[in-house]
């Protein structure tokens, strides 16, 4: 395989003016990028982005971890924002998670602790 430049995460929603404007207050900012009609994009880090489509048969079975510095400041900046999140948990290697569902009920993960290497 090529040389991998970029990693595009994709989440699908039944409604992309809805899916736009819930995405915009989890990521804090507008989209970076509106290459056709039913797709909107946030560069999240130099090579990672997320894509946001509408595809209302897949809408609801997407997962997206977000690996935040820090989780409690993740976590009480959404709730200010008015998003409910779940509590945060000890899951394993002293890594935290906290979850939060879209309108779609897709399943958007923070994690808190992330490493490379554990």
């Amino acid at each position: 395989m090529a040389h991998v430049d970029f990693v595009l995460a994709v989440v699908a929603v039944s409604d992309i003016e809805a899916g736009r404007a819930w995405y915009t207050t989890l990521f804090g900012r507008e989209p970076d990028n509106n290459p056709m009609a039913n797709l909107i994009e946030w560069q999240m880090t130099d090579g990672g982005w997320v894509q946001v489509t509408e595809d209302p048969m897949r809408a609801g079975y997407g997962m997206l971890n977000l690996a935040v510095s820090d989780i409690e400041e993740g976590v009480r900046e959404l709730r200010e924002m008015g998003l409910q999140t779940g509590e945060i948990i000890d899951a394993n290697k002293g890594v935290r998670l906290c979850p939060i569902a879209d309108p779609d009920n897709n399943t958007i993960q923070l994690v808190g602790n992330f490493r490379v290497k554990y």
